[in-house]
């Protein structure tokens, strides 16, 4: 029987892994307006939160990465003390349980969070309280969920190494691998080795952005000389792929290669339609590389930014391309396989969550 078209009621219903989420990419307006008047900080361009929800989803899709990443300046801004890293955080793990995620690894950098003078250990120590807190409440309403960290080091500063130590020092407290983030070009991944090989010798997790803003070179230099078990974005690869005119396709050696390995794409289709890596949904590499059987997961990357949630990146992909349920428990299970989690709860969570969570969906439609 022909798996059906997926409604949105039916995706946010569906159990959802997500592994590419930034923290401070994902904050609630009504959250930053609180933070605003408590700290006096009157950087926000309005007080009413759906004026401000408007304002910070990038206005000029296609433009650069660039514009892109301006709306962080306030949400860093407001994300200085204890109280407010903690609240984000309980607040994000909520906010995703209600949109039917089920297990997240969410980033960020705590280096950017030091304006008030908080240690590392308490920026960290701070955030793994609120996703705690978070996950609790998520629970009470009966939508149970995991939510773990990856600390991201930021490529055009030179603090990356301290950053993967921090990773490796809270590996046991919620922590569950390290990322490089910010701008690629000028910027490669080979320029960070040092904190890339400290996270191989201590056997810890690592995914690399890469090939988002910038081409092949970034992806190459991430995977072979880095060791990245994923790939954030990745969607460059597509420039790895010949299109012939009788519809096949030729991988270059590359493509073949993190085909071949398995080597997870955390693509984030909608943030790269405002960043200017891909031109629209419907002509996002996304359903050629799972048409190619690449590791695909879908992401959002900044729900804050780009004015999407997990489901309602689903549904527009559905829209665009079809998707049906079979196709969503794939790409969950692909992103499932992927996840940075202990292979036993990995399992656990495949086979108690998710395979039934579709199951009794389709069920339903019998």
């Amino acid at each position: 029987m022909t798996s059906p078209r997926l409604s949105l009621d039916t995706i946010r219903r569906a159990p959802k892994v997500l592994l590419h989420d930034h923290l401070d990419g994902g904050v609630r307006p009504s959250t930053l307006i609180a933070f605003a008047a408590e700290s006096g900080y009157h950087g926000l361009p309005t007080s009413d939160p759906d004026d401000l929800a408007r304002w910070f989803v990038a206005d000029a899709p296609g433009s650069d990465l660039v514009r892109y990443l301006e709306g962080f300046a306030h949400t860093i801004a407001l994300m200085q003390t204890k109280d407010q890293l903690e609240r984000v955080a309980a607040e994000t793990a909520l906010d995703l349980a209600r949109d039917g995620v089920v297990y997240a690894e969410i980033r960020f950098a705590p280096e950017l969070h030091q304006e008030e003078g908080l240690s590392l250990e308490e920026i960290l120590a701070a955030v793994l309280v609120g996703y705690d807190v978070g996950m609790a409440n998520a629970a009470a309403e009966g939508r149970p969920i995991v939510v773990r960290t990856l600390v991201s080091g930021m490529r055009q500063a030179n603090r990356t190494l301290e950053m993967a130590e921090l990773a490796v020092r809270f590996r046991d407290q919620g922590v569950c691998g390290f990322d490089i983030a910010g701008p690629e070009d000028g910027f490669p991944p080979t320029k960070h080795l040092d904190a890339f090989h400290f996270i191989q010798r201590k056997n810890f997790h690592l995914t690399v952005h890469a090939g988002e803003a910038f081409g092949l070179p970034s992806l190459w230099e991430a995977v072979q000389f880095c060791g990245a078990e994923r790939l954030g974005h990745g969607v460059r690869i597509v420039d790895d792929i010949v299109t012939n005119d009788d519809g096949s396709h030729e991988l270059g050696r590359l493509a073949q290669f993190i085909r071949d390995r398995r080597i997870p794409l955390e693509l984030c289709p909608t943030s790269n339609v405002h960043t200017g890596a891909a031109p629209s949904i419907a002509q996002h590499p996304i359903e050629l590389l799972r048409q190619l059987k690449f590791r695909v997961t879908l992401n959002t990357d900044n729900r804050l930014m780009s004015g999407i949630t997990l489901s309602s990146e689903f549904a527009a992909c559905a829209d665009a391309f079809g998707w049906t349920l079979d196709d969503m428990q794939w790409l969950t299970l692909n992103a499932a396989k992927s996840t940075f989690f202990p292979f036993d709860q990995r399992l656990d969570l495949i086979n108690t969550v998710i395979k039934p969570g579709y199951q009794a969906l389709r069920d339903e439609g019998k």
